[in-house]
């Protein structure tokens, strides 16, 4: 059984960068079948897509985050991480981690997502 587990602080003051982990068990992060991403809810919006890290370790990013986000990846953890710098309270949201099944283009296994808030 796949799992997904987010982790990191839940409060992020102002202009500082909010650091995430998704640590996965049951499955490896370099296998080509699947792809892992980061997405997000800010309270009362819908699902916002931040980025995915590859099989091989590629990244790609919304465009509208691109300028502020990192994705990496310790493969000896099987875990990856997101970044978010210069944050504002905008930023506040459930943070999710998912596993992107590649060929299929759908999402098969999330994390159970983690609040973090940006306030001073």
């Amino acid at each position: 059984q796949v799992q997904l587990q987010e982790s990191g602080p839940g409060l992020v003051k102002p202009s500082q960068t909010l650091s995430l982990t998704c640590t996965v068990s049951g499955g490896s992060i370099t296998s080509r079948y699947y792809a892992w991403c980061w997405i997000r809810q800010p309270p009362g919006k819908g699902l916002e897509w931040m980025g995915v890290i590859d099989y091989d370790g590629s990244t790609y990013y919304s465009p509208s985050l691109k300028s502020r986000t990192s994705i990496s990846r310790d493969t000896s953890k099987n875990e990856f991480s997101l970044q978010l710098s210069s944050v504002t309270p905008e930023d506040t949201a459930v943070y999710y981690c998912a596993r992107l099944v590649r060929v299929e283009a759908l999402y098969d296994y999330w994390g159970q997502g983690t609040q973090v808030t940006v306030s001073s």
